[in-house]
């Protein structure tokens, strides 16, 4: 049985790691993007070596879409060159960038951001990779608890993410065809770096979080990243165009 083999974009750190790490650990091989930080992003592939596995890392900005028919080909030359294949099995659009701010005072700037990275990101790497995806491969787009409950100054960041939500539904339906199953993850609040690492850092927003959650803590990235590698696998083949929450029960 021919290794399956995974694209994970902003995989450098934080729960695109876990899920990079993850996934290897089930036996994919996995390619990861990162934006700016090369180091951070080959020490994942070596930790993936170190276990055993394959895995290489790739630089993309996902927020500007003229840099997506290169990438794909320098995606289709690592595949081929580390596994001897011409196709991906599983694309995970995780890649993504906070943005705090009270609809009063958010900038265009701030907005086109989020658009540009979480939502025509999403859909044009995806529509870039469709021919490189292997039929009865798997697709997951990683959107927000904030989708289903409100914080002050994330309107930017959950409408965009909603965005994504809706899309997985169409892109459930549209690929159904060749049997492509298309899922959302919401984390909940994550101890991370995201967003300056607020919820990791700071101890009151953590104890609040923890106290709005029905399992009493934070999530970890481990908590993400384990259950998008069994999304993923096998196990979960009759899962299709689903938006599933991960967040420990939060604000239930």
């Amino acid at each position: 049985m021919s290794t399956k083999i995974a694209l994970i974009t902003g995989g450098s750190r934080g729960l695109g790691k876990s899920m990079a790490l993850h996934v290897a650990a089930k036996g994919a091989g996995v390619v990861i993007t990162y934006l700016n930080n090369a180091a951070d992003a080959q020490a994942v592939v070596a930790e993936i070596e170190r276990a055993g596995g394959k895995a290489a890392a790739l630089q993309l900005n996902t927020g500007n879409i003229s840099h997506f028919p290169k990438f794909a080909g320098q995606l289709r030359d690592t595949v081929n060159t580390l596994w001897g294949k011409t196709e991906i099995d599983f694309l995970v659009n995780n890649a993504g960038v906070g943005a705090h701010n009270v609809i009063a005072s958010t900038t265009e700037e701030e907005f086109d951001l989020m658009i540009n990275v979480h939502v025509k990101g999403v859909f044009f790497l995806t529509q870039q990779l469709l021919p490189m995806l292997a039929d009865q491969g798997r697709i997951i787009n990683i959107s927000t608890g904030l989708t289903r409950f409100s914080y002050p100054g994330y309107a930017a960041y959950a409408a965009a993410k909603g965005a994504v939500e809706v899309f997985t539904r169409y892109l459930a339906k549209e690929l159904g065809e060749r049997q492509i199953a298309v899922n959302t993850i919401a984390p909940g609040a994550i101890e991370t770096d995201f967003g300056g690492g607020a919820i990791r850092d700071n101890a009151e927003l953590n104890q609040f979080v923890a106290s709005t959650t029905a399992l009493g803590r934070v999530g970890l990235p481990d908590d993400i990243g384990g259950a998008v590698a069994s999304l993923l696998m096998d196990d979960n083949l009759w899962v299709n165009g689903q938006r599933i929450e991960v967040s420990g029960g939060q604000h239930l």
